[in-house]
């Protein structure tokens, strides 16, 4: 065997092979994971200015080109290379805005124990995130009412619209037979409360600087009237 062959065999059984290639795999594994970071608050950040951007210039007024510029971006391809287009954009900001609007409202209506508790607390906090996130309500409104929120957008909304609607009536059932509420039609109730709920938001897109506390006051009052034994 020749001495430089019988070399590199004796130094290849000495090294931990395995160990380095667990070594390199999570090298790449930190790599990747920092990119994917990365991208998404990058993906994230385009979406917070998207939503600020069409709540003061309206949809058709937000190009790519003044997202970029209120975002502080050099180009718009670096929209481009997170969103395959402007209708693909428009619908993550639908989804951002509805998703946020749900991970607001629901864990303070699943905190009540009863079926009135959690009807008051639905339109507590439906009209308590219209008034902290008036930016987020105003940018969905003039996306559903522009040619971009014919598509995804508007499935979307129509999506949870009928979810919303089912678990209202559901949770007006409950209510009648635990005695908490007196008894009606729960569709009709539950259609008539939703609808109260969807003026108040049609009302804030009109005007910005709408009080919404009145609302507020009145709308769990009319509804426990109407409601409640």
């Amino acid at each position: 065997m020749p001495p430089m062959l019988g070399r590199l065999i004796a130094i290849s059984s000495s090294v931990d092979f395995d160990a380095i290639l667990r070594w390199l795999c999570y090298f790449l594994l930190v790599q990747v994971t920092r990119r994917t970071f990365t991208n998404e608050a990058r993906r994230a950040q385009i979406v917070e200015h998207a939503i600020e951007t069409i709540a003061e210039l309206g949809s058709a007024g937000a190009s790519f080109a003044r997202i970029a510029q209120r975002a502080g971006l050099s180009s718009t391809r670096l929209i481009s290379y997170h969103f395959a287009g402007r209708d693909d954009l428009m619908n993550e900001v639908a989804r951002r805005v509805l998703a946020e609007f749900a991970a607001y409202v629901h864990p303070r209506v699943d905190a009540q124990t009863t079926a009135a508790g959690q009807l008051r607390a639905f339109i507590e906090a439906n009209l308590d995130f219209l008034n902290e996130h008036r930016t987020y309500l105003r940018a969905l409104a003039a996306i559903l009412g522009s040619a971009a929120g014919a598509g995804g957008a508007s499935t979307r909304v129509s999506g949870i619209a009928t979810s919303d609607q089912a678990a209202m009536e559901e949770l007006f059932r409950e209510g009648q037979r635990n005695g908490e509420f007196r008894r009606f039609d729960t569709r009709v109730m539950a259609v008539a409360v939703l609808a109260l709920r969807n003026a108040v938001i049609g009302q804030l897109a009109d005007d910005p600087a709408l009080d919404l506390e009145p609302y507020r006051r009145e709308l769990v009052l009319l509804i426990e009237l109407a409601t409640c034994k």
